[in-house]
């Protein structure tokens, strides 16, 4: 589960939305989704989803599936 959180904090670091615009786009509060960064919350699995839709990142990496980085 750490290793999930990593490497979703990293994505969303990285991100070039702001939090707003990123939470507009999945559908969730900004506040929600600072606390997928600075508390231990995951978002939901349809909520993950769209997070890595509109950040164009691997859900295989982001979940270790895939020990690479991939767009």
């Amino acid at each position: 589960m750490n290793l999930i959180k990593e490497r979703l904090v990293e994505e969303l670091k990285y991100s070039p939305y702001t939090t707003k615009q990123l939470a507009q786009m999945v559908g969730v509060s900004p506040e929600m989704i600072t606390q997928y960064k600075t508390t231990k919350k995951l978002p939901k699995l349809e909520t993950f989803a769209a997070l890595c839709k509109a950040l164009e990142c691997s859900a295989d990496y982001i979940l270790g599936l895939d020990k690479e980085y991939t767009k």
